[in-house]
Protein backbone atom coordinates (compact mmCIF):
# COMPACT_ATOMS: atom_id res chain seq x y z
CA UNK A 1 0.00 0.00 0.00
CA UNK A 2 1.86 2.95 -1.56
CA UNK A 3 0.57 6.09 -0.16
CA UNK A 4 0.71 9.48 0.79
CA UNK A 5 1.20 10.22 4.71
CA UNK A 6 -2.18 11.53 5.68
CA UNK A 7 -2.77 14.61 8.83
CA UNK A 8 -2.44 12.57 11.96
CA UNK A 9 -5.46 13.87 14.77
CA UNK A 10 -4.83 12.82 18.32
CA UNK A 11 -7.97 14.73 19.44
CA UNK A 12 -9.44 11.61 22.29
CA UNK A 13 -12.08 14.04 23.20
CA UNK A 14 -14.87 12.60 20.63
CA UNK A 15 -18.40 11.37 21.70
CA UNK A 16 -17.61 7.36 21.21
CA UNK A 17 -17.93 6.20 25.17
CA UNK A 18 -19.61 3.29 26.35
CA UNK A 19 -22.59 3.26 28.25
CA UNK A 20 -22.40 2.61 32.22
CA UNK A 21 -25.19 0.38 31.04
CA UNK A 22 -23.02 -1.70 28.67
CA UNK A 23 -19.55 -1.25 31.13
CA UNK A 24 -21.73 -2.98 34.25
CA UNK A 25 -22.69 -5.53 31.47
CA UNK A 26 -18.73 -6.46 31.42
CA UNK A 27 -18.31 -6.63 34.32
CA UNK A 28 -21.13 -8.93 35.53
CA UNK A 29 -21.01 -11.33 32.38
CA UNK A 30 -19.20 -14.52 32.10
CA UNK A 31 -19.83 -14.77 28.24
CA UNK A 32 -15.79 -14.05 27.80
CA UNK A 33 -14.70 -16.62 30.54
CA UNK A 34 -17.16 -18.88 29.10
CA UNK A 35 -15.22 -18.62 25.26
CA UNK A 36 -11.88 -18.68 26.85
CA UNK A 37 -13.08 -22.06 28.75
CA UNK A 38 -14.76 -23.71 25.22
CA UNK A 39 -11.10 -22.78 23.70
CA UNK A 40 -8.75 -24.43 25.91
CA UNK A 41 -11.02 -27.32 26.31
CA UNK A 42 -10.34 -28.07 22.76
CA UNK A 43 -6.76 -28.34 23.91
CA UNK A 44 -4.37 -28.77 20.63
CA UNK A 45 -4.87 -26.06 18.59
CA UNK A 46 -1.90 -26.35 16.01
CA UNK A 47 -2.51 -24.33 12.67
CA UNK A 48 -3.51 -26.50 10.16
CA UNK A 49 -4.62 -29.44 12.13
CA UNK A 50 -7.85 -30.77 13.77
CA UNK A 51 -7.96 -28.66 16.73
CA UNK A 52 -7.64 -25.57 15.43
CA UNK A 53 -10.57 -26.05 12.72
CA UNK A 54 -12.39 -26.95 16.21
CA UNK A 55 -10.72 -23.77 17.94
CA UNK A 56 -12.07 -21.23 14.62
CA UNK A 57 -15.50 -23.22 15.44
CA UNK A 58 -15.78 -22.12 18.64
CA UNK A 59 -14.83 -18.57 18.12
CA UNK A 60 -17.73 -18.61 14.76
CA UNK A 61 -19.79 -19.75 17.36
CA UNK A 62 -19.05 -17.44 19.73
CA UNK A 63 -19.16 -14.29 17.35
CA UNK A 64 -23.14 -15.81 16.25
CA UNK A 65 -24.14 -15.80 20.03
CA UNK A 66 -22.80 -12.33 20.53
CA UNK A 67 -25.06 -11.57 17.58
CA UNK A 68 -22.53 -10.02 15.14
CA UNK A 69 -23.45 -9.74 11.49
CA UNK A 70 -22.78 -12.46 9.10
CA UNK A 71 -20.09 -14.95 10.86
CA UNK A 72 -18.06 -16.81 8.63
CA UNK A 73 -14.93 -18.59 8.49
CA UNK A 74 -12.18 -18.04 5.69
CA UNK A 75 -10.03 -21.05 4.92
CA UNK A 76 -6.26 -20.58 3.03
CA UNK A 77 -3.68 -22.67 2.32
CA UNK A 78 -0.35 -22.94 4.66
CA UNK A 79 2.62 -25.53 4.94
CA UNK A 80 1.73 -27.77 8.23
CA UNK A 81 3.51 -29.26 10.58
CA UNK A 82 2.93 -32.23 12.40
CA UNK A 83 4.84 -33.03 15.76
CA UNK A 84 6.44 -36.80 15.98
CA UNK A 85 8.11 -38.05 18.52
CA UNK A 86 11.80 -36.83 19.84
CA UNK A 87 14.44 -37.52 21.99
CA UNK A 88 17.88 -36.14 23.58
CA UNK A 89 20.76 -38.54 24.37
CA UNK A 90 23.91 -37.88 26.22
CA UNK A 91 26.50 -40.43 25.04
CA UNK A 92 29.24 -39.12 27.45
CA UNK A 93 30.58 -38.43 30.15
CA UNK A 94 27.39 -40.26 31.22
CA UNK A 95 24.56 -42.09 28.81
CA UNK A 96 21.29 -40.91 29.10
CA UNK A 97 18.45 -40.50 27.08
CA UNK A 98 16.01 -38.07 27.66
CA UNK A 99 12.05 -38.45 26.11
CA UNK A 100 9.02 -37.75 26.73
CA UNK A 101 7.40 -33.97 26.11
CA UNK A 102 8.33 -33.03 29.57
CA UNK A 103 11.92 -33.51 28.84
CA UNK A 104 12.07 -32.74 25.16
CA UNK A 105 10.12 -30.95 22.39
CA UNK A 106 10.68 -30.50 18.75
CA UNK A 107 10.44 -27.10 17.57
CA UNK A 108 7.58 -26.31 14.63
CA UNK A 109 9.62 -25.60 11.68
CA UNK A 110 12.45 -27.91 12.11
CA UNK A 111 13.16 -30.73 9.73
CA UNK A 112 13.10 -34.65 10.51
CA UNK A 113 16.38 -36.43 11.17
CA UNK A 114 18.92 -37.03 13.80
CA UNK A 115 22.50 -35.80 14.56
CA UNK A 116 25.11 -36.49 16.49
CA UNK A 117 27.98 -34.13 17.58
CA UNK A 118 29.88 -31.97 20.81
CA UNK A 119 27.35 -29.70 22.77
CA UNK A 120 28.67 -25.88 22.69
CA UNK A 121 26.72 -24.18 25.10
CA UNK A 122 26.78 -20.44 23.72
CA UNK A 123 24.84 -19.08 26.96
CA UNK A 124 21.63 -16.46 25.52
CA UNK A 125 22.95 -17.05 22.52
CA UNK A 126 23.46 -13.55 21.07
CA UNK A 127 24.97 -12.34 17.78
CA UNK A 128 28.59 -11.71 20.14
CA UNK A 129 28.59 -15.38 21.46
CA UNK A 130 28.40 -16.80 18.04
CA UNK A 131 30.88 -14.34 16.88
CA UNK A 132 32.83 -15.78 19.51
CA UNK A 133 32.80 -19.09 19.22
CA UNK A 134 33.52 -18.89 14.96
CA UNK A 135 33.30 -22.07 13.45
CA UNK A 136 30.89 -24.53 14.87
CA UNK A 137 30.54 -27.36 12.19
CA UNK A 138 29.14 -30.21 13.46
CA UNK A 139 28.25 -28.89 17.41
CA UNK A 140 25.13 -29.11 18.79
CA UNK A 141 24.27 -25.56 19.79
CA UNK A 142 23.13 -25.56 23.17
CA UNK A 143 21.49 -21.34 23.53
CA UNK A 144 19.27 -20.33 26.47
CA UNK A 145 15.95 -18.38 25.74
CA UNK A 146 17.33 -15.56 27.90
CA UNK A 147 18.21 -12.31 25.82
CA UNK A 148 21.73 -11.32 26.44
CA UNK A 149 22.52 -8.39 28.57
CA UNK A 150 23.95 -6.75 25.81
CA UNK A 151 21.46 -5.83 23.62
CA UNK A 152 18.57 -3.44 23.89
CA UNK A 153 15.97 -5.79 22.45
CA UNK A 154 14.46 -9.30 22.69
CA UNK A 155 16.43 -11.87 20.66
CA UNK A 156 13.84 -14.08 18.75
CA UNK A 157 14.75 -18.19 19.29
CA UNK A 158 14.52 -17.72 14.95
CA UNK A 159 17.90 -15.45 15.11
CA UNK A 160 19.61 -18.39 17.45
CA UNK A 161 18.77 -21.47 15.35
CA UNK A 162 19.80 -19.62 12.14
CA UNK A 163 22.78 -18.53 13.57
CA UNK A 164 23.60 -22.19 14.46
CA UNK A 165 22.79 -23.04 10.87
CA UNK A 166 24.77 -20.91 9.69
CA UNK A 167 27.95 -21.34 11.47
CA UNK A 168 27.47 -24.88 10.50
CA UNK A 169 25.84 -26.65 13.75
CA UNK A 170 24.73 -30.02 12.78
CA UNK A 171 21.55 -29.32 15.42
CA UNK A 172 20.44 -26.49 17.71
CA UNK A 173 18.90 -27.69 21.44
CA UNK A 174 16.84 -23.62 22.80
CA UNK A 175 16.74 -24.03 26.75
CA UNK A 176 14.41 -22.37 28.83
CA UNK A 177 15.55 -19.81 31.16
CA UNK A 178 13.01 -20.22 33.89
CA UNK A 179 13.00 -22.72 36.59
CA UNK A 180 10.18 -25.26 36.75
CA UNK A 181 8.92 -24.40 33.27
CA UNK A 182 9.16 -27.48 31.44
CA UNK A 183 10.42 -27.22 27.83
CA UNK A 184 9.80 -23.83 25.73
CA UNK A 185 8.46 -24.55 22.11
CA UNK A 186 8.14 -22.61 18.81
CA UNK A 187 8.62 -21.67 15.47
CA UNK A 188 11.97 -21.60 13.21
CA UNK A 189 11.06 -22.25 9.88
CA UNK A 190 8.50 -19.49 9.64
CA UNK A 191 7.87 -18.60 5.83
CA UNK A 192 11.30 -21.27 4.73
CA UNK A 193 10.18 -24.28 6.75
CA UNK A 194 11.68 -26.26 7.22
CA UNK A 195 14.51 -25.16 8.18
CA UNK A 196 18.20 -26.51 7.86
CA UNK A 197 19.09 -28.69 11.22
CA UNK A 198 16.86 -30.42 13.37
CA UNK A 199 15.96 -27.97 16.48
CA UNK A 200 14.35 -28.72 20.23
CA UNK A 201 13.39 -27.26 22.99
CA UNK A 202 14.62 -28.38 26.57
CA UNK A 203 13.91 -27.52 30.09
CA UNK A 204 16.25 -25.29 32.31
CA UNK A 205 17.08 -28.14 34.20
CA UNK A 206 18.16 -30.64 31.46
CA UNK A 207 19.40 -27.06 29.67
CA UNK A 208 21.75 -26.89 32.84
CA UNK A 209 22.92 -30.41 33.16
CA UNK A 210 23.74 -29.79 29.18
CA UNK A 211 25.83 -26.72 29.72
CA UNK A 212 27.67 -28.33 32.59
CA UNK A 213 28.48 -31.74 30.58
CA UNK A 214 29.85 -29.07 27.58
CA UNK A 215 32.36 -27.92 30.02
CA UNK A 216 33.53 -31.68 29.77
CA UNK A 217 33.53 -32.62 25.80
CA UNK A 218 30.03 -34.17 26.18
CA UNK A 219 28.57 -35.55 22.88
CA UNK A 220 25.05 -35.96 22.07
CA UNK A 221 22.13 -36.60 19.58
CA UNK A 222 19.20 -34.89 19.07
CA UNK A 223 16.68 -36.92 17.02
CA UNK A 224 13.58 -35.57 15.58
CA UNK A 225 10.64 -36.71 14.10
CA UNK A 226 8.20 -34.97 12.29
CA UNK A 227 6.40 -33.96 9.00
CA UNK A 228 5.70 -31.39 6.82
CA UNK A 229 2.84 -30.87 4.00
CA UNK A 230 0.27 -28.60 2.64
CA UNK A 231 -2.72 -28.02 4.86
CA UNK A 232 -5.47 -25.68 5.88
CA UNK A 233 -5.84 -22.93 8.34
CA UNK A 234 -8.57 -20.44 8.93
CA UNK A 235 -9.31 -16.82 10.32
CA UNK A 236 -12.99 -16.49 11.44
CA UNK A 237 -14.44 -12.98 10.35
CA UNK A 238 -17.33 -10.60 11.48
CA UNK A 239 -18.76 -7.21 11.92
CA UNK A 240 -20.11 -4.45 14.21
CA UNK A 241 -21.49 -1.68 13.78
CA UNK A 242 -22.96 0.34 10.44
CA UNK A 243 -22.19 -0.83 7.45
CA UNK A 244 -19.40 1.52 6.23
CA UNK A 245 -16.76 1.10 3.78
CA UNK A 246 -14.13 2.42 6.52
CA UNK A 247 -13.40 -0.45 9.29
CA UNK A 248 -11.73 -0.66 12.78
CA UNK A 249 -10.44 -3.72 13.08
CA UNK A 250 -10.16 -5.61 16.56
CA UNK A 251 -8.10 -9.25 15.83
CA UNK A 252 -6.64 -12.30 17.97
CA UNK A 253 -5.10 -15.48 16.65
CA UNK A 254 -7.18 -18.45 17.93
CA UNK A 255 -4.14 -20.96 16.93
CA UNK A 256 -1.89 -22.33 20.02
CA UNK A 257 1.07 -24.57 19.67
CA UNK A 258 0.04 -27.99 20.12
CA UNK A 259 1.92 -28.93 23.13
CA UNK A 260 -0.91 -26.55 25.48
CA UNK A 261 -4.23 -25.05 25.97
CA UNK A 262 -2.82 -22.01 24.81
CA UNK A 263 -4.84 -19.98 27.20
CA UNK A 264 -2.98 -16.53 27.63
CA UNK A 265 -1.37 -17.16 24.29
CA UNK A 266 -3.74 -16.63 22.71
CA UNK A 267 -7.23 -17.93 23.59
CA UNK A 268 -7.77 -15.13 26.06
CA UNK A 269 -7.44 -12.52 23.30
CA UNK A 270 -9.79 -14.59 20.76
CA UNK A 271 -12.37 -14.61 24.11
CA UNK A 272 -11.75 -11.13 24.26
CA UNK A 273 -12.30 -10.39 20.70
CA UNK A 274 -15.68 -11.93 20.88
CA UNK A 275 -16.32 -10.42 23.78
CA UNK A 276 -15.52 -6.61 23.14
CA UNK A 277 -17.62 -7.80 19.81
CA UNK A 278 -20.85 -8.52 21.91
CA UNK A 279 -20.46 -5.23 23.97
CA UNK A 280 -20.09 -3.26 21.00
CA UNK A 281 -23.60 -5.11 19.84
CA UNK A 282 -25.52 -3.86 22.00
CA UNK A 283 -28.14 -1.43 21.26
CA UNK A 284 -26.39 1.33 23.58
CA UNK A 285 -23.91 1.41 21.38
CA UNK A 286 -23.47 4.34 19.10
CA UNK A 287 -20.79 3.33 16.40
CA UNK A 288 -19.64 5.85 13.38
CA UNK A 289 -18.13 3.56 11.56
CA UNK A 290 -17.79 -0.40 11.33
CA UNK A 291 -15.51 -2.45 13.56
CA UNK A 292 -14.70 -5.77 12.28
CA UNK A 293 -13.88 -8.60 14.41
CA UNK A 294 -11.27 -11.34 13.19
CA UNK A 295 -9.33 -14.52 15.05
CA UNK A 296 -6.83 -15.33 12.32
CA UNK A 297 -4.94 -18.69 11.48
CA UNK A 298 -1.39 -19.72 11.90
CA UNK A 299 -0.35 -17.02 13.84
CA UNK A 300 2.69 -19.12 15.68
CA UNK A 301 3.90 -20.15 12.83
CA UNK A 302 4.07 -17.19 10.41
CA UNK A 303 1.22 -14.89 10.70
CA UNK A 304 -0.12 -16.71 7.92
CA UNK A 305 -3.54 -15.70 8.41
CA UNK A 306 -2.99 -12.35 9.05
CA UNK A 307 -1.26 -12.14 5.75
CA UNK A 308 -4.37 -13.90 4.15
CA UNK A 309 -5.80 -10.87 6.11
CA UNK A 310 -4.06 -8.45 4.30
CA UNK A 311 -4.23 -9.65 0.79
CA UNK A 312 -7.72 -10.01 0.74
CA UNK A 313 -8.50 -6.71 1.99
CA UNK A 314 -8.46 -2.53 1.09
CA UNK A 315 -5.91 -1.44 3.05
CA UNK A 316 -7.00 2.09 2.46
CA UNK A 317 -10.18 1.55 4.32
CA UNK A 318 -8.66 -0.04 7.40
CA UNK A 319 -8.88 3.02 10.18
CA UNK A 320 -6.94 0.85 12.72
CA UNK A 321 -5.53 -2.51 13.85
CA UNK A 322 -6.08 -3.32 17.44
CA UNK A 323 -4.19 -6.66 18.01
CA UNK A 324 -4.82 -8.57 21.12
CA UNK A 325 -2.42 -11.14 21.93
CA UNK A 326 -1.18 -12.73 25.15
CA UNK A 327 -3.77 -9.91 27.23
CA UNK A 328 -4.85 -11.88 30.13
CA UNK A 329 -1.90 -11.96 32.93
CA UNK A 330 -2.92 -9.06 34.53
CA UNK A 331 -5.87 -5.70 34.00
CA UNK A 332 -1.73 -3.91 32.98
CA UNK A 333 -2.38 -2.98 29.67
CA UNK A 334 0.49 -2.54 27.26
CA UNK A 335 0.23 -1.10 24.06
CA UNK A 336 3.17 -1.57 21.39
CA UNK A 337 2.34 1.29 19.23
CA UNK A 338 4.79 0.65 15.93
CA UNK A 339 5.23 4.70 16.02
CA UNK A 340 1.11 5.15 15.52
CA UNK A 341 1.12 7.87 18.17
CA UNK A 342 -2.36 8.39 17.77
CA UNK A 343 -3.21 4.78 18.88
CA UNK A 344 -1.45 5.34 22.20
CA UNK A 345 -3.21 8.18 22.85
CA UNK A 346 -6.71 6.58 22.24
CA UNK A 347 -5.17 3.99 24.69
CA UNK A 348 -3.71 6.81 27.23
CA UNK A 349 -7.02 8.57 27.28
CA UNK A 350 -9.13 5.39 28.16
CA UNK A 351 -7.04 4.19 30.97
CA UNK A 352 -6.58 8.27 32.73
CA UNK A 353 -10.85 8.00 32.48
CA UNK A 354 -10.70 4.15 34.40
CA UNK A 355 -7.46 4.47 36.06
CA UNK A 356 -6.05 2.33 34.92
CA UNK A 357 -2.09 0.67 34.34
CA UNK A 358 -0.78 1.64 30.61
CA UNK A 359 2.80 1.13 29.89
CA UNK A 360 3.58 1.65 26.07
CA UNK A 361 6.53 1.04 23.47
CA UNK A 362 6.65 2.96 19.95
CA UNK A 363 8.94 0.78 18.90
CA UNK A 364 7.87 -1.16 15.37
CA UNK A 365 8.25 -4.88 16.25
CA UNK A 366 7.59 -7.71 13.92
CA UNK A 367 6.12 -9.79 16.75
CA UNK A 368 2.20 -10.72 16.09
CA UNK A 369 -0.01 -10.31 13.53
CA UNK A 370 -0.06 -6.25 13.46
CA UNK A 371 3.25 -6.22 11.94
CA UNK A 372 0.91 -7.92 8.52
CA UNK A 373 -0.43 -4.84 8.83
CA UNK A 374 2.40 -2.44 10.00
CA UNK A 375 4.36 -3.50 7.13
CA UNK A 376 2.56 -1.86 4.90
CA UNK A 377 1.72 1.54 6.50
CA UNK A 378 -1.73 0.31 8.09
CA UNK A 379 -1.95 1.67 11.42
CA UNK A 380 -1.87 -1.35 13.53
CA UNK A 381 -0.72 -2.08 17.84
CA UNK A 382 -0.03 -4.82 19.71
CA UNK A 383 -2.37 -5.22 22.56
CA UNK A 384 -1.13 -7.09 25.92
CA UNK A 385 -1.16 -7.29 29.96
CA UNK A 386 2.23 -6.97 31.49
CA UNK A 387 2.80 -9.56 35.10
CA UNK A 388 5.89 -10.36 37.19
CA UNK A 389 7.20 -12.82 35.12
CA UNK A 390 10.82 -13.56 32.89
CA UNK A 391 10.92 -13.35 29.30
CA UNK A 392 7.72 -15.37 27.78
CA UNK A 393 6.67 -16.90 31.32
CA UNK A 394 4.34 -19.45 31.02
CA UNK A 395 3.85 -19.11 27.05
CA UNK A 396 4.56 -22.15 24.48
CA UNK A 397 5.14 -24.30 27.23
CA UNK A 398 2.59 -26.98 28.77
CA UNK A 399 1.66 -25.10 31.46
CA UNK A 400 -0.17 -21.90 29.78
CA UNK A 401 -3.39 -22.93 31.15
CA UNK A 402 -6.38 -21.39 32.25
CA UNK A 403 -5.84 -21.86 36.11
CA UNK A 404 -3.06 -19.38 35.32
CA UNK A 405 -6.02 -16.69 34.68
CA UNK A 406 -8.19 -14.68 36.52
CA UNK A 407 -12.17 -13.98 35.31
CA UNK A 408 -11.56 -10.50 36.43
CA UNK A 409 -8.88 -9.48 34.45
CA UNK A 410 -10.42 -10.71 31.15
CA UNK A 411 -13.51 -8.66 32.27
CA UNK A 412 -11.69 -5.32 32.88
CA UNK A 413 -9.60 -5.91 29.67
CA UNK A 414 -12.39 -5.93 27.99
CA UNK A 415 -14.09 -3.18 29.25
CA UNK A 416 -10.65 -1.29 28.13
CA UNK A 417 -10.24 -2.43 24.78
CA UNK A 418 -13.70 -1.87 24.21
CA UNK A 419 -13.36 1.92 25.30
CA UNK A 420 -10.44 1.95 22.79
CA UNK A 421 -12.36 0.62 20.22
CA UNK A 422 -15.30 2.79 20.55
CA UNK A 423 -13.54 5.90 20.63
CA UNK A 424 -11.11 4.46 17.20
CA UNK A 425 -14.52 4.13 15.45
CA UNK A 426 -14.94 7.80 16.54
CA UNK A 427 -14.39 10.16 13.54
CA UNK A 428 -12.97 12.80 15.85
CA UNK A 429 -9.66 9.89 16.24
CA UNK A 430 -8.05 9.23 12.49
CA UNK A 431 -4.32 8.01 12.97
CA UNK A 432 -2.33 8.45 10.36
CA UNK A 433 -1.36 6.10 7.57
CA UNK A 434 2.23 5.51 5.93
CA UNK A 435 3.93 4.25 3.02
CA UNK A 436 5.65 0.88 2.69
CA UNK A 437 9.37 2.81 2.40
CA UNK A 438 8.46 5.28 5.43
CA UNK A 439 7.77 2.22 7.34
CA UNK A 440 10.98 0.58 6.18
CA UNK A 441 12.82 3.17 7.19
CA UNK A 442 11.47 3.22 10.48
CA UNK A 443 12.51 -0.03 11.83
CA UNK A 444 15.46 -0.23 14.30
CA UNK A 445 18.13 -2.00 12.82
CA UNK A 446 18.63 -4.53 15.09
CA UNK A 447 15.05 -5.73 13.81
CA UNK A 448 16.17 -5.18 10.31
CA UNK A 449 18.98 -8.04 11.26
CA UNK A 450 16.21 -10.48 12.37
CA UNK A 451 13.86 -10.12 10.06
CA UNK A 452 16.61 -10.77 7.47
CA UNK A 453 18.40 -13.43 9.32
CA UNK A 454 14.72 -15.80 9.47
CA UNK A 455 13.83 -14.71 5.63
CA UNK A 456 11.52 -12.13 6.89
CA UNK A 457 12.09 -8.81 5.05
CA UNK A 458 9.25 -7.50 2.94
CA UNK A 459 10.94 -5.12 1.21
CA UNK A 460 13.60 -6.39 -1.02
CA UNK A 461 17.56 -5.46 -0.92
Amino acid sequence: MEQANTPESTDTTGTGRLPESVVGDAYTSSFGWETLTRLVDVGDRMAGQAGERRGAEVARDAFERAELRDPRIEPFEIPGWWRGESSLTVHTPHERTHTGQHDVLALPGSPAGAATGPVVDLGPGGYDDFDAAGDLSGAVVLASSRTPDTTDRWIHRMEKYVSAADAGAAAFVFRNHVDGAVPPTGEVGYHERPGPIPAVGVSKEVGARLARYADRGSEVTVDVDCRCEPTDSRNVVADVGPDTEEAVFLTAHVDAHDIADGANDNGAGSALVAEVGRLLARDAVDLDTRVRLVTFGAEEVGLWGAYHAVDTHDLDAIRAVVNLDGACSSRNLRVGTNGFGALGEVFASVTDDLDASLSTDDSISPHGDQWAFVQEGVPAAMVSTTAESSGRGWGHTHADTLDKLDSRDLRAVAVQVAEAVVRLADGAVSPESRSRAAIRDRIDEGYVQELKQGGRWPYGE
